[in-house]
């Protein structure tokens, strides 16, 4: 009795999600910032140092995750399923800071609409998982785990609302694009912003388990 009293438990996991998510919704934020002002070359460079600041802050908080999970005992969730959570959330800020990446490493000198559009339905589908995040704490409360139920619906619905903006995006870049290296780099760019909604949907089919298991 003693000695389950003196193993460590429950840790502060929800508070790292929660951290984590905080960094995926401002990362996300930076990142369409930067879309918004891809046109001048100093602000765009502001706001993708601002995206690869949040990735490395979401790094951390991943490692500790992970350290944390090595160091407790009683874990407030499953453990595979704190693992398999925190790694499909890192997905996501990484490939946000990917996307940065692809486009001034291609030196992509304009943006299309639908790069805009996919990074519109990038940022919501982020901002929805840091939402989802912050209510795991309190998933006992049946109005909470319906809450969380919807948000994981609706980030289901951005991911299909990308899939068919890139599905366009794709059909019209094969069809107009005279400048062969252009195709490339815009090809690249959407099927990068697209795996963004990807991975999102991938946390949220997590988070219904947990919710569905814990609830």
């Amino acid at each position: 009795m003693v000695f389950g009293k003196l193993l460590p438990r429950d840790g502060n996991f929800f508070q790292l999600f929660n951290q984590h998510g905080q960094y995926i919704a401002e990362g996300a934020q930076a990142f369409m910032a930067m879309v918004q002002n891809y046109r001048d070359p100093a602000l765009r460079e502001h706001y993708a140092t601002q995206v690869v600041a949040a990735e490395r802050a979401a790094d951390k908080v991943t490692a500790e995750v992970h350290r944390l999970l090595h160091r407790t005992f009683i874990t407030p969730l499953d453990r595979d399923q704190i693992h398999r959570l925190i790694n499909a959330m890192d997905d996501v800020i990484d490939l946000l800071q990917d996307s940065s990446e692809v486009m001034s490493l291609y030196d992509l000198q304009y943006l299309s609409d639908d790069v805009v559009r996919l990074s519109e339905i990038s940022v919501r589908c982020c901002e929805r998982v840091q939402h989802v995040l912050t209510l795991l704490p309190r998933l006992k409360e049946a109005e909470v785990a319906e809450s969380v139920l919807k948000t994981c619906e609706e980030i289901d619905r951005l991911e299909s609302d990308a899939d068919r903006v890139m599905r366009g995006a794709m059909s019209a870049l094969f069809r107009e694009e005279p400048d062969t290296r252009q195709l490339i780099k815009l090809k690249a760019v959407y099927e990068h912003l697209e795996s963004i909604s990807d991975r999102c949907e991938d946390v949220a089919n997590l988070v219904e388990g947990i919710v569905l298991e814990n609830s």
